[in-house]
Parts: C-alpha cells; sequence; structure tokens
C-alpha cells in the first residue's frame, strides 16, 4: 500500500483519468458497432449478435485473464491493453474508411476489444488498492462507477451514434484517439509493485484453481458472488426484452425507451454520490439487504405499472440502489481479498456476472414469448424473494467485519 492517508492521491486521479476517456471509447462502440452492422445488413440476429461478441471473452477468458493480471504489472498491463484496443479499433476505422468492412470483420474487432477488455478492467480494479488508502476505496470506487456510467450512458452514446451519421469512420477514429489517450495517462502512474519471482510461479491451472478455491471458501465473498449472479440472470430477463415492455406496456415509442435508461443512469449518479456517505452513516450489511429488497420491489413494480412516469420514478430508484449495491460489494471485495490473489477472484467474479447476464438475456425473451411481456419481471420478483431469503442471514452485520489483507 502507497497511500498512507485516507486521500486518494494523484495516482488514483491519473487512474480515474484514463478510464473516463477508455469509458467514452467504450461508450461510442456502444452506439457505432451496431449502427455499422446495420448499414451492411438489415438481419436483426446479425444486429444483435454484436453485444454477444462483445460480451463472449469474458465468458471464455475471465478465469485466465485474472490468473495473468495477478502474475503481471497491473500499471503495464493497463497502459499495454489500451495501446493493443487503440490498434484494432484504428483498422477497423481503416477498414471502413477503405469501403473493405464486413459484418464478420466488426465482430472480430469487438471479440478482439472484448478479450483486451477482461485483462484491463480486471487489472484496473486490483490496482484501486494498491495506490488509495482502504478507508479511501468506497471514494474511489464511487469515483470509478460515476465515470463510467457518464461515459457508457450519458455522453458517449450519443456522440458515437451523431459522428456515424456525419460519417461512419468517425467515432471508430475517436474511440481510438481515446484508448491511445488512457494508455498514455496511465503509463504516468507511479506505482510500481514488488517484483514476484518467476520461481514462485505455479503452473496456470494451478493459479487459477487458487484463485476459485479461495473465492469459495471465504463464506461472505462465495455469498455474494452466487447472488450477484442470480440477481443478473434475474435482472437480464427484464432487461433483454425491456424495448418490447417500455412499447406495449407503457405505450412508449424509441425516445420514451431511451429516457427509461436515462432514468437508470441518472439514478445511478446520484448512487455513486451518496454511496460512501451512507456506508459510513448505514454501514455495508444494512445496504445490502435493503439493495436486496429494493430490486426485489422493482421487478414486482414494473410488473404491475402501465404508468410510463412510475416506470421512470422506478428505474431512477433502481439505478441508486444499483450503484451503492456495487460500490459496497467491490469496496468489500478489495479489502478481503489478499494482494497477490486479486486479480483471480476478480476474474471469478466477472465470470459469474457477465454469465448471469448472457444466461438472462437468453431466457428473457422466452419467457415473454411463452408467457406475457410482464412475465420476466413476475419471474424476477420471485426469484429475488427466494434469493432474498436465502442469503439474508448470510449478509448479517458479524459478516461484513472483514479485516484487511
Amino acid at each position: 500500500m502507497t497511500t498512507t492517508t485516507p486521500g486518494l492521491g494523484p495516482d488514483f486521479t491519473r487512474l480515474w483519468a484514463t478510464s473516463a476517456a477508455t469509458n467514452v471509447a467504450d461508450g461510442i462502440m456502444i452506439a457505432a458497432g451496431p449502427l455499422l452492422v446495420a448499414r451492411l445488413t438489415d438481419d436483426p440476429v446479425a444486429i444483435g449478435a454484436v453485444a454477444f461478441v462483445a460480451q463472449l471473452p469474458w465468458l471464455l477468458f475471465s478465469l485466465v485473464s485474472g490468473a495473468l493480471v495477478d502474475r503481471w504489472d497491473r500499471r503495464r498491463v493497463v497502459v499495454a491493453v489500451n495501446l493493443y484496443r487503440a490498434v484494432v479499433v484504428g483498422a477497423l476505422a481503416t477498414a471502413v474508411w477503405a469501403d473493405v468492412v464486413s459484418v464478420w470483420l466488426v465482430y472480430l474487432a469487438f471479440f478482439l476489444i472484448g478479450v483486451g477488455e477482461t485483462l484491463v478492467d480486471t487489472a484496473a480494479s486490483a490496482l484501486v488498492p494498491d495506490i488509495v488508502a482502504v478507508t479511501a476505496l468506497p471514494t474511489a470506487n464511487a469515483r470509478q462507477q460515476a465515470v463510467a456510467i457518464v461515459g457508457n450512458m450519458f455522453v458517449a452514446p450519443p456522440l458515437g451514434a451523431a459522428l456515424f451519421v456525419v460519417s461512419a469512420v468517425l467515432p471508430f477514429g475517436l474511440e481510438s484517439a481515446l484508448f491511445l489517450v488512457g494508455a498514455v495517462v496511465a503509463a504516468t502512474v507511479r506505482f510500481r509493485p514488488p517484483p514476484r519471482p518467476v520461481a514462485q510461479r505455479a503452473r496456470m491451472r494451478e493459479e487459477i484453481a487458487e484463485g476459485l478455491r479461495w473465492a469459495w471458501s471465504h463464506t461472505l465473498l462465495r455469498a455474494m458472488a452466487v447472488a450477484l449472479c442470480l440477481m443478473n440472470i434475474a435482472l437480464m430477463a427484464t432487461v433483454a426484452i425491456l424495448v418490447l415492455y417500455a412499447e406495449q406496456r407503457l405505450g412508449l415509442g424509441e425516445v420514451g425507451f431511451g429516457l427509461l435508461f436515462a432514468a437508470l443512469a441518472a439514478g445511478g449518479l446520484l448512487g455513486s454520490a451518496v454511496a460512501p456517505w451512507l456506508q459510513r452513516r448505514v454501514g455495508d450489511s444494512a445496504l445490502v439487504r435493503i439493495g436486496l429488497l429494493i430490486e426485489t420491489a422493482t421487478h414486482f413494480g414494473l410488473a404491475l405499472t402501465t404508468d410510463a412516469w412510475v416506470a421512470g420514478a422506478i428505474n431512477v430508484l433502481f439505478g441508486v440502489h444499483g450503484a451503492v449495491f456495487g460500490v459496497v460489494l467491490t469496496s468489500v471485495r478489495q479489502r478481503a481479498v489478499p494482494e497477490h490473489l486479486r486479480g483471480r477472484v476478480g476474474g471469478v467474479y466477472s465470470l459469474l456476472i457477465i454469465g448471469g447476464s448472457a444466461v438472462g438475456s437468453l431466457v428473457g425473451g422466452f419467457i415473454a414469448r411463452g408467457f406475457g411481456i410482464t412475465a420476466p419481471f413476475w419471474a424476477a420478483g420471485v426469484a429475488m424473494v427466494v434469493l432474498t431469503a436465502v442469503v439474508w442471514r448470510g449478509f448479517r452485520p458479524a459478516a461484513f467485519a472483514v479485516p484487511a489483507p
């Protein structure tokens, strides 16, 4: 630990600036990627596959990436992967400019970018406890989360779409430049980890197994991981059909659907701002338990309402809860996990969280097709009731008394 005061320090400011640049780049890609594929084909399956291709590396490489992050200098990983992503997106921009781009080339680029993301996101999260004090982790995580919300949901997607209208090359060119900026800024982080002797390394399979065993043996972190996985299955089952819900249940058009997401993002920003204060005043256990109740009520509330304003208010509340919940659980994990295992345990979490999202995205449409547009919300609410009852005792205050490694 290089920081001995409760402050965040200049190294965190540099890491935060890196996150700001790269999250805007990610947000541009969220809008520009599907638009580019839609220009090449009108097949809805092909267009929808863009998001799946971007998530696939998390399912394939989360555990390996976590082990590599524990082997390598995490600051250098952030620098090198952002340079790599700048090159990949730059190549895609060149293909668009030369009019030789294809759907499969877009898929390849998004897959390669996703592979890099499994490394850089895991490394950045593991680096935070190295450069800020333990007492500052909630504030640091809240600021990281806030910049991700602004970049991925507020600023960058509209910017990416607007640039694409002017020229299909522009959003990808800007995205490549932003990844390059992220690499340059990350290179200025002064923290240097102690050397890890190569002789002490086990085989990759054994290192991954060590991370899995540690994560599973820790009662609180195991409960958190399983709960997040199941919560994401329930949540994404509803998000997957949200556009149809907005149209058929609430009577909203495309603009109204976008405003539902804006309400979610607004709540997320508010939650990120108040999360450290709430942690100090309310405590981790109470916030997690309240969050479980809010998430349960959200699903039932959206299942019951036909009023767009009520749905928007529910989304704001859910956004606040999601941000607070994320800051609490991330900070708890960072405090509990030993330095040499942060990457691998983070990889386990990513696998479960992204895996849950992928499963939920797949089942939501089938539930809605078979039982109606509100069925995924009712199913998610019931699932949350059961989950809350099972994990409630595991999230008692004593369980969160986790000493720093």
